[in-house]
């Protein structure tokens, strides 16, 4: 299984003869290849895999896959208080409000 993230591309350029893009990750931009994706242009949202855009997406789906994220995150750290709240329950430390 890989994990594909989406970002809008804020740039296009070429280097060493391969398209290449800026591409913006809900705040943390980056640079990715777009070699599998010539057609992206600024303001399209791809999905990238260890550097390379690996598809082109539309706004909707990037909106989903940032929600899924959210998600994911969220359960993480519920996960981090419930451990938390069990090892203060233990005696290991206080609890967090």
């Amino acid at each position: 299984m890989c994990l594909g993230i989406p970002g809008r591309v804020l740039e296009v350029y070429e280097q060493d003869s391969l398209p290449m893009g800026k591409v913006d990750f809900n705040g943390i931009v980056k640079e990715a290849c777009l070699a599998y994706t010539p057609e992206a242009e600024v303001g399209d949202y791809v999905l990238i895999h260890v550097g390379f855009a690996i598809s082109r997406i539309d706004e909707q789906e990037a909106a989903e896959i940032f929600q899924y994220l959210d998600e994911i995150e969220a359960a993480g750290m519920a996960e981090e208080m419930a451990q938390v709240d069990r090892e203060a329950a233990a005696g290991g430390g206080e609890a967090k409000p």
